[in-house]
């Protein structure tokens, strides 16, 4: 009967889900209704816009046109005109001058004549007739300024609606995940010389299948891509998957997005386990100050009792959006909280096998701090790196400047100055603890242990404050330096 009924519980859900689908289908066919009138509407006022567009291109054109034509004339009839009344002087002076000497001829035997004859020969050599070119100065040819728009009747008669470009198909063979950077790769179906750009939206996921229609996060948009790939960098992988999608453009109108593809972004995630920090430790998401007032247990308490607290329970943990199977079930307890000068807090997921990375930045200032790895089993009195229960790097800035490594009450001194952001790396099965300088990726210390039970994220402050940057995934780097065995690394066995 049983059986049944847990049968019977999984259809009637399957059913809900499926109906939960359809509802938000039926939404969506609605408002595409709505959006092909609203869509219409604005191609029809775009196409009127371009049209009017053009011909406001035409009749400047055809004024433009017009003007110069008008130019030309006007500057050709002044030049013709300017001539003909110079040559019109001329032949009047000449006439005159022609009249002159026929009546000199007549008078030849006169005693003026060769007085006469002086004068017309004179007159003729500064006669304007002879002074003017024959030649006009400008032709009467306008043909330069004839047109021919045969060929653009033509290329306006094969005038058409923009081509909406096609959905891109994404290269998942191309595509990379690594370092928190993704590098998507895509291409076009077809050859499309008029793609001006492409848009790019992804958006954080714990499903491996297809993108749902109903998802936490929006989608972020990147826009302005003019090649077909591109890479984000600088990204925190806090959920599972990532869910991508792409579309062409061109000058007018967006394609459709491409088939939507899901990456697998893995990535160690963790919270600070507040149950398990000293009282002296104020605990917020990912950031520990050291507090002298203490009080912190009562304050959690009342969190607690209030369905509140961001740090009451690793269950309650929201990192990756699904409790994870390696994450504590329960807290330690105010029992088991950690106390005298142990000022220790704990992660809240467990390492039992694979290669993790996390970083942490401590404020300059803090006078002692120390990260690293514990078992569960670290009592609450043991402080890190003193027992055989914990791994750490320790720097200690209060009277005497100290920068160590530490396991089971054994230290070794490094000589290497203290970053501002370190990097710890570790390889589980390997049995491998690596430190790093986070921004250089330099080697500070690794560890070499047989790890016997699963391991948490260890740290601990005093009169200082530190975050921790989780949601990383191990470095290149760090990976071709383990690879390469090229670093110099220390066994705990060697600590002094």
């Amino acid at each position: 009967m049983e059986d049944q009924r847990e049968a019977l519980r999984k259809i009637i859900t399957t059913l809900a889900v499926k109906n939960e689908e359809t509802q938000t289908f039926i939404y969506s066919l609605k408002q595409m209704l709505l959006n092909v009138e609203a869509n219409s509407a604005k191609v029809q006022e775009d196409l009127e816009a371009e049209f009017q567009s053009l011909m406001s291109v035409l009749e400047e054109l055809k004024e433009s046109m017009l003007m110069k034509i008008k130019q030309d004339r006007a500057s050709r009839t002044y030049e013709l005109q300017n001539q003909l009344a110079a040559c019109t002087r001329a032949l009047e002076s000449s006439e005159e001058l022609l009249e002159t000497a026929n009546q000199t001829l007549q008078a030849a035997d006169s005693e003026d004549f060769p007085q006469a004859a002086k004068q017309i020969k004179d007159g003729v050599t500064m006669a304007p007739a002879f002074r003017l070119s024959l030649k006009a100065k400008v032709s009467d040819n306008m043909s330069h300024l004839m047109v021919d728009f045969a060929q653009e009747r033509q290329m306006l008669q094969t005038l058409k609606f923009l081509p909406v470009p096609s959905a891109p198909i994404i290269d998942l063979a191309e595509s990379l995940v690594a370092d928190n950077c993704v590098t998507l790769v895509w291409r076009m179906p077809d050859e499309d010389s008029k793609i001006d750009h492409y848009v790019l939206e992804y958006r954080r996921t714990n499903f491996e299948g297809p993108p749902r229609l109903k998802e936490d996060h929006p989608w972020m948009v990147v826009e302005g891509i003019r090649h077909t790939e591109h890479t984000l960098t600088g990204l925190k992988f806090d959920m599972k998957y990532m869910n991508f999608r792409v579309k062409a453009c061109n000058k007018a109108v967006a394609g459709e997005f491409s088939e939507p593809v899901t990456l697998e972004t893995p990535a160690f995630m963790f919270r600070l386990d507040g149950s398990t920090s000293h009282q002296n430790l104020r605990v917020e998401d990912l950031s520990v100050e050291w507090d002298a007032m203490g009080g912190k247990v009562q304050d959690i308490k009342a969190r607690e009792k209030e369905g509140k607290g961001r740090t009451a329970s690793p269950v309650n943990s929201p990192a990756r959006g699904t409790p994870s199977p390696k994450r504590m079930s329960s807290g330690r307890g105010g029992r088991d909280r950690f106390t005298a000068e142990s000022y220790t807090v704990l992660g809240d997921t467990l390492i039992d096998g694979g290669e993790h990375y996390w970083e942490v930045r401590f404020e300059p200032d803090s006078k002692a701090f120390g990260l690293g790895v514990a078992y569960r089993s670290l009592g609450r009195f043991e402080q890190l790196g003193k027992t055989a229960a914990s791994w750490c790097l320790h720097a200690n800035n209060w009277l005497q400047a100290s920068f160590t490594a530490k396991h089971a009450n054994k230290v070794k001194v490094l000589d290497s100055p203290v970053p501002d952001c370190l990097g710890v790396h570790c390889d589980f099965h390997q049995g491998l603890l690596s430190f790093y300088n986070a921004r250089t990726k330099q080697l500070l210390h690794t560890f070499k242990a047989k790890f016997t039970q699963p391991l948490l994220p260890a740290f601990t402050v005093w009169c200082g404050s530190f975050q921790v940057t989780t949601g990383l995934q191990v470095p290149s780097a760090v990976r071709c330096l383990q690879k390469r065995g090229s670093a110099t690394s220390s066994s705990n066995t060697s600590l002094t």
